[in-house]
């Protein structure tokens, strides 16, 4: 494969060398292409979470959004954080 960087590509992978981040050109290409491929990862796991989102909301399961619904959803949270907290504790003695 034959790789063409750009100018400053290059001068940007020059300096990782002389600062030894890196060993070499090589080395930048292959960090470059591992952040792009968990990128890639990272975005197809957040489109199957929204296809599973649209789903819920089509089976009604989602709720509406309201000044309301907030503080109870608020309310709920604190109450399991209670309650996680609570059992920890009982377990812990």
């Amino acid at each position: 494969m034959d790789i063409q960087l750009t100018s400053d590509q290059q001068a940007f992978a020059r300096l990782a060398i002389e600062r030894g981040r890196l060993q070499s050109e090589t080395d930048a290409i292959q960090e470059a292409l591992a952040l792009w491929e968990a990128r890639e990862r990272n975005r197809a796991v957040f489109l199957l979470t929204l296809d599973d989102a649209r789903a819920s909301i089509a089976r009604g399961e989602g709720r509406a959004i309201t000044s309301d619904t907030m503080l109870l959803l608020a309310s709920e949270m604190k109450e399991r954080g209670r309650a996680r907290l609570a059992a920890e504790q009982t377990r812990g003695s």
